[in-house]
């Protein structure tokens, strides 16, 4: 479960990629900084990712989740500082609506 979540993040990153000057380095795979200290997305670049994530988990998995919500804004280490962590949260996530 947990690669297919990378597999959809990494495609979503890509195609963001695209449109960006200072590119995500998906090279990294996991460890590929997206927001925060170590990420190079602005907050609008992370909204625009967030939603593409949540329609990819959709089509692709049929899971309908909610990325920034309120629990994920509040937590002291951000979900979003790299596709590794943004991975565990989408797991973490759906496990507990399951």
């Amino acid at each position: 479960m947990k690669q297919k979540i990378i597999d959809i993040i990494l495609h979503e990153v890509s195609e963001l990629n695209e449109q960006l000057d200072q590119k995500v380095a998906i090279e990294n795979g996991e460890n590929a900084g997206l927001y925060g200290l170590t990420g190079v997305l602005d907050s609008l670049g992370l909204v625009t990712l967030i939603v593409a994530i949540e329609q990819g988990l959709e089509d692709e998995l049929g899971l309908v989740i909610s990325l920034a919500d309120e629990r994920a804004m509040s937590q002291k280490n951000s979900p979003f500082r790299t596709i590794g962590t943004l991975a565990d949260y989408i797991v973490k996530v759906s496990q507990e609506e399951a």
